[in-house]
Order: structure tokens, then sequence, then C-alpha cells
């Protein structure tokens, strides 16, 4: 998803610009989606992709909503060396929106901690019941 910095700027807030684009990070512990644990599925603030059910989150203490593990293909990782450090940064596979980091200290099954950043995602609550049927 091609878009440019003035496309982005007009459908991003400026905390959402400034993690999704410009790869920063919110401040721990003041992200809403931290402590939300109701069933649903947490989406790419930019472009809506589908990247993280709430049967895979988990409070890692750390004051950023946490996963072990995220949809099938809808992430992708390169190594960031920023802050004298190496890390794996965690973007979204369709935008390319910075979403945060994985370190490999997360609980089972997959040993691993998606640490992202909650203003990077919106979280869709799973819908009770059947969807209605269409009427004709």
């Amino acid at each position: 998803m091609n878009r440019t910095p003035e496309e982005w700027k007009k459908i991003l807030t400026k905390e959402q610009y400034y993690v999704l684009r410009d790869h920063g990070t919110e401040r721990a512990f003041t992200s809403p989606l931290d402590k939300t644990y109701a069933p649903g599925q947490y989406t790419c603030a930019g472009c809506g992709t589908p990247l993280f059910v709430s049967e895979a989150k988990f409070d890692s203490g750390t004051g950023w909503p946490s996963f072990f593990k995220p949809i099938d293909g809808a992430i992708g990782t390169k190594s960031d060396r920023s802050f004298f450090m190496v890390r794996t940064e965690v973007h979204c596979a369709n935008c390319g929106g910075h979403l945060g980091h994985v370190f490999e200290d997360g609980p089972a099954p997959t040993g691993l901690r998606y640490c992202m950043n909650g203003v990077a995602m919106k979280f869709i609550p799973k819908a009770d019941g059947p969807a209605p049927a269409d009427k004709k």
C-alpha cells in the first residue's frame, strides 16, 4: 500500500503517524489496548489489516499490548539497530506501518513477545452471535 506522507497525515492522528510512519514509540502504560482482553481482533490502524486475535494476547507487564503470535502473513520483521542495540522490528505486511518489536521472552507456545504500540492498532470486538441474514 503506497501513500505519500501527506496522504498518511490526512488519515492518521499525529500520534498514529509518529508511530506507524516515523517508527516512534508511545509511552508505556498509555494505551487503553494494553488492558483490553475482550474477545476480538486487533487490526492495523493505518490500513485495517487484521494483525492479532485476542486469544494470543497476554499481560506482559511492560505497559504495551503484547501477543505471543500474529495472524499468519499479517506482519513482517526486520533488524532494528537504533538506540545502540539490535532488536527485531515488527511492521504491517500490507502497509509497512511500524507496530513495535518482537522479543524472545514470551510465554508458551511460541516463547515470543510481540510488544506492540496500541496507537498503531484498532480493536474490533467480536460480534455476539451470528450475523443477521440479509432481507430481500
